[in-house]
């Protein structure tokens, strides 16, 4: 009896499951969608929901997949913007395996006008190159494979050069200054501040290029917070119009803090934020990404929209411009920069005229292309404004070398230089030292999901949000970084041994050559011409 009393409350239990689960199936469902149909018929915002109520929602289901669609679907390897896949899978390659091997043949299409570097009938060998192989440089890269279903990879312990210039030829910048700041490195983090970027994002980027020695860390606009400090390596630290980090609660200029700052030993070099490619404005950060934590930094109120000045107060013209950087060098001891983003041929002019004049002005310039990234910035600014980095450097080279004073200040250069053969003909142009954003980005994570100043990004890499931030681990991806710069070095030495030279600092417009649509080739010194002294 019993036995049949527990198979009919059995029976009865799962007809009330058929039951409810027929209710949620062919009743529930179909509410929903006759919700939605009068919904969408009566309201006024989208026509196209209107005129086809439920219909016209598959229309903005498939445009807000679009960007995904493309991206992994239906681009072709070198379509994508801003990053294609080819450029994204190099940057991935080269931090995680430590190489940049293909195979079969370059995918570059050879019949578009481009740049190219000018190779030598007898290279360099190895032994007659002028770096630092020595000592190694302990890292780990991934072995093993990665199929659709399995992550066999595993760290492995690996040994790498520095490929880093030897003492005597090390880039000194500020050389009067009372601690210059000696650099044997070509590239390093370009401006990326917290805020902008998380925490982790930055930490990893830190003790990856504190590894690599050699290199730097950029603060970027935000200030200077504890996360840049945790690599040990050298730091520059951006002063935008906001002021972030050397503010008074007023907002004007607070000369103890910036003391404070230059006072740390990790902080080689100051830089004044003029301008940058991707927006020629301050920055711009959601309140979504202004934690406590980021508002006590930077001396600004937390969660709220930060929108920093189009220019800085303290100075209006190039000579109170030169009077505010004397004071700086004087008080910190150390070689101050300006950041520009060059408007035209002439766009440098006034500033390095009065440079010759005054035998005065910054100890570094940094060029920012119209190319370049930025976490926020506005449409019509990234589309437009500002000359794109190869016009741009050519043109302040060219004022440097005019008015007789390229010894006196070096240039660095920044905008999707990503590559060694990207560095390679930006310093043949005439940078010294190079800036490196979304490389980086890309090497501790970054999938280009576009939502940088959203704080949502799925990566944890431009989110302050703690919950996103767990994404990306520092203590993994800080060997994606020193990889990353190791196999950029290398890299761009073995193209200066290709080009005859001794190491990347010899590059000038006489090792690249421009191909037009046409086929006629030039070669980059004879198209611009470096110019006389006045």
């Amino acid at each position: 009896m019993k036995f049949d009393f527990d198979i009919t409350m059995l029976q009865e239990i799962a007809m009330i499951v058929l039951l409810v689960l027929f209710v949620i199936v062919f009743t529930i469902p179909p509410l929903i969608m006759l919700f939605l149909y009068f919904k969408d018929k009566n309201q006024k915002q989208h026509s196209v929901l209107r005129n086809f109520p439920l219909l016209g929602r598959v229309r903005y289901i498939l445009e807000m997949l679009g960007p995904e669609f493309r991206q992994y679907l239906f681009d072709g390897d070198s379509q994508g913007k801003p990053f294609s896949r080819v450029d994204f899978q190099h940057i991935v390659v080269a931090g995680k395996y430590l190489k940049t091997l293909i195979a079969f043949g370059s995918k570059r299409d050879f019949k578009k006008p481009g740049y190219f570097l000018k190779n030598s009938m007898f290279p360099k060998l190895k032994e007659e190159m002028s770096v630092e192989l020595t000592p190694k440089i302990n890292s780990k890269r991934y072995v093993g494979t990665e199929g659709l279903f399995s992550r066999k990879e595993h760290l492995e312990e690996v040994e790498v050069s520095p490929w880093t210039l030897v003492d005597d030829e090390a880039i000194i910048i500020g050389p009067n200054c009372k601690k210059p700041w000696r650099v044997k490195g070509p590239l390093g983090m370009s401006a990326m501040s917290f805020g902008s970027l998380g925490g982790n994002a930055i930490s990893a980027m830190s003790q990856g290029l504190g590894k690599a020695t050699g290199s730097w860390v950029h603060t970027g606009e935000g200030g200077l917070a504890k996360y840049h400090l945790l690599g040990g390596g050298d730091i520059i630290m951006q002063i935008g119009p906001g002021l972030n980090g050397v503010r008074e609660k007023d907002g004007k200029f607070s000369w103890d803090s910036f003391r404070d700052k230059a006072a740390n030993p990790q902080v080689a070099m100051f830089e004044l934020k003029l301008a940058q490619g991707a927006k020629i404005r301050g920055g711009h950060v959601e309140g979504a990404k202004v934690t406590p934590e980021i508002a006590e930094i930077r001396g600004i109120e937390p969660w709220k929209s930060v929108d920093s000045p189009n220019r800085h107060h303290q100075f209006h013209d190039v000579p109170t411009l030169f009077d505010f950087i004397d004071k700086m060098r004087e008080e910190s001891g150390k070689p101050i920069g300006i950041k520009i983003v060059m408007g035209s041929p002439s766009s440098a002019d006034e500033l390095i005229q009065f440079m010759a004049e005054s035998g005065r002005g910054p100890d570094s310039i940094t060029v920012d292309g119209g190319e370049g990234g930025s976490g926020a910035t506005y449409q019509e600014m990234a589309d437009t404004m500002g000359l794109p980095l190869h016009s741009g450097l050519i043109y302040l080279d060219n004022a440097l070398h005019k008015y007789g004073v390229r010894d006196r200040v070096k240039v660095f250069a920044s905008g999707k230089l990503f590559s060694p053969d990207r560095i390679a003909i930006a310093l043949g142009m005439g940078a010294d030292l190079v800036n490196i954003a979304r490389g980086m980005m890309i090497s501790v994570g970054c999938i280009g999901a576009q939502k940088c100043h959203t704080n949502t990004c799925p990566v944890g890499v431009a989110t302050t949000d703690p919950g996103h931030q767990k994404a990306l681990v520092t203590d993994e991806k800080q060997w994606r970084v020193l990889n990353y710069v190791i196999t950029l070095r290398n890299g761009l030495n073995s193209l200066a041994a290709a080009s005859g030279l001794t190491n990347y600092t010899q590059f000038n417009r006489s090792h690249i050559v421009y191909k037009d649509g046409y086929g006629k080739v030039s070669l980059l010194s004879e198209l611009f011409p470096y110019p006389e002294n006045k």
